[in-house]
C-alpha cells in the first residue's frame, strides 16, 4: 500500500472512506465501527462503572507515513484541530528516508514494597541471594506466558530508607516481559503472588504490590532525517524562508528546550499530541504513557525534552527516546469496535509495531510544531483550522 494520498483532506467523508478502504484493503463497511453509536450502550456499560452514555471523539487517519520501510496510515482520535494535519505534513517531509524505530523488549516493572525491615542490609542481601528462586516461582505462576516467550525475567532489590515511620523499607523490582499485552494486570498479579514470600525473606512486612508506570525497561527510539529542501516555508510577513534557515531555527528551538524546563514541557506536549492521539484511537492507557514519559523526562534531575533536533550539513536530524507501554491484546480491545478498526487500518498485529507507530507520530507532530514556530508562527495554520471548525459548528447549529 501507499500512505501517500494527495488531496485526502479535500475529499468528502465518504470519498475518504473509499480511498482508505482501497489503500489498506478493507471493505468500506468496516467503517461502521466508527459511526455514531458504534459502541453499544450495553458494551459500554460493561467496560466501566456508572455508565449513562458514550462520548465520541473525531476519528481520523494521518497519511504520508513511512515507518521502518513500510507505508502506513496512522489512526488518531483527538479533539484538537491541526494535530492530524501537522502529523501528515511532517510525514510527507520525512518520506525520503521515513521514520526508523528501535523498540526494546516489552519489559514492565512490578514493585513490591517491604516495610518494617529490622536489618535493611541483611534484608537486601537475603533477597538478592533468593532472586533466582523468586523469579522461577513467578514463572510457574504464569506458565502460558512463559511458553509464549514472555514472563518474569529478573528480580532486583534496593534500600529506600533504614529508619522512619515505616521502619526500614526495601523495594523489590520484578521485571516481566509482557509480550503483546500492556501488562498491568499480569504484573500486579505476579507482585501479589510473591509479596508474602519476599517479605519473609527480607524480614519485614509486605506493603504495596503494583506495577510502575515509569516503564524505562520498555523503550522506543525513533529517528528521521529531513533534507533541508523539504523544510522551506513562508514567514509571517509572507517571505520565503530557505530550508537551511528553517533547519537552523528548529535546531535552535530544540536547544532552547534542552536548556529551559518551561519550554521543554511545551516541546514535549507537542510530542504527546501525536502519541496520545494514536493511543486513544487504539484503546491504550494513554494516562500511564503520559506519566511515564514525563517522569523519564526528569531522569537527569531536571525536566528535559524527549526529542532533540540537530542541524547537519544538508539535513535536519531528529531523535525521540521515550518509554512507551502499549498492548494489542486485552483491555478495551476486547469490546470496543473502533479500536479493532484502528489496529486493522494500521496493519498492527503486535505491540512493538504499535509502539513504533505511536512514537513516529509523536516525532512528526513535534517536527510540525517546531517548523511552524520557525516560519509562519504556530497560530496561522492552527487558527485557520480552528476557524473552519467554528464556522461549521455555527452552520450546523439549529
Amino acid at each position: 500500500m501507499s500512505s501517500r494520498l494527495p488531496g485526502f483532506y479535500k475529499a468528502s467523508l465518504a470519498e475518504r472512506r473509499r480511498l482508505l478502504a482501497e489503500a489498506v484493503g478493507l471493505p468500506v463497511e468496516a467503517f461502521a465501527a466508527v459511526d455514531p453509536a458504534a459502541l453499544e450502550l450495553a458494551v459500554a456499560d460493561g467496560m466501566i462503572e456508572n455508565v449513562i452514555g458514550t462520548y465520541a471523539l473525531p476519528f481520523a487517519v494521518a497519511v504520508n507515513f513511512t515507518v521502518d520501510g513500510s507505508d502506513v496510515v496512522i489512526p488518531m482520535a483527538v479533539e484538537e484541530p491541526s494535530i492530524v494535519a501537522a502529523a501528515s505534513n511532517a510525514a510527507r517531509m520525512a518520506r525520503p528516508s521515513g521514520f526508523v524505530t528501535t523498540v526494546s523488549a516489552p519489559v514492565m516493572i512490578g514493585q513490591i514494597q517491604i516495610t518494617h525491615v529490622a536489618d535493611v542490609d541483611a534484608g537486601v542481601a537475603a533477597v538478592k541471594a533468593a532472586a533466582g528462586e523468586l523469579v522461577e516461582t513467578a514463572r510457574t505462576t504464569m506458565p502460558r506466558m512463559a511458553e509464549r516467550g514472555g514472563g518474569p525475567r529478573a528480580l532486583d532489590v534496593r534500600m529506600l530508607t533504614k529508619t522512619g515511620p515505616d521502619g526500614g523499607v526495601l523495594v523489590v523490582h520484578l521485571h516481566v516481559d509482557c509480550r503483546d499485552a500492556m501488562g498491568a494486570n499480569l504484573v500486579n498479579t505476579l507482585c501479589e503472588a510473591l509479596a508474602d514470600r519476599v517479605a519473609a525473606i527480607a524480614g519485614g512486612r509486605p506493603g504495596l504490590r503494583i506495577l510502575s508506570n515509569l516503564t524505562d525497561g520498555r523503550m522506543v527510539t525513533v529517528r528521521c532525517s529531513i533534507p533541508h529542501a523539504q523544510l522551506a516555508g513562508v514567514s509571517g510577513d509572507d517571505g520565503i524562508i530557505e530550508g537551511a534557515d528553517v533547519a537552523a531555527a528548529i535546531a535552535a528551538a530544540s536547544r532552547f528546550a534542552e536548556l529551559d524546563p518551561y519550554r521543554a514541557v511545551t516541546h514535549n506536549k507537542g510530542i504527546m499530541n501525536g502519541v496520545d492521539a494514536v493511543l486513544v484511537a487504539t484503546g491504550q492507557d494513554w494516562r500511564a504513557v503520559e506519566a511515564g514519559a514525563h517522569a523519564f523526562a526528569c531522569r537527569a534531575g531536571s525536566y528535559r525534552p524527549l526529542a532533540v533536533w540537530t542541524d547537519r550539513t544538508s539535513a535536519l536530524d531528529g531523535e525521540l527516546v521515550m518509554p512507551l507501554a502499549v498492548g494489542t491484546v486485552g483491555g478495551a480491545l476486547l469490546g470496543h469496535p473502533s479500536t479493532r478498526l484502528a489496529l486493522a487500518l494500521a496493519g498492527v498485529t503486535h505491540a512493538d509495531r504499535l509502539t513504533a507507530l505511536a512514537a513516529a507520530a509523536g516525532l512528526a507532530t513535534n517536527l510540525a510544531a517546531l517548523r511552524a514556530l520557525a516560519t509562519e508562527g504556530i497560530q496561522k495554520g492552527h487558527m485557520a483550522l480552528h476557524a473552519r471548525k467554528l464556522a461549521r459548528m455555527v452552520k450546523e447549529t439549529p
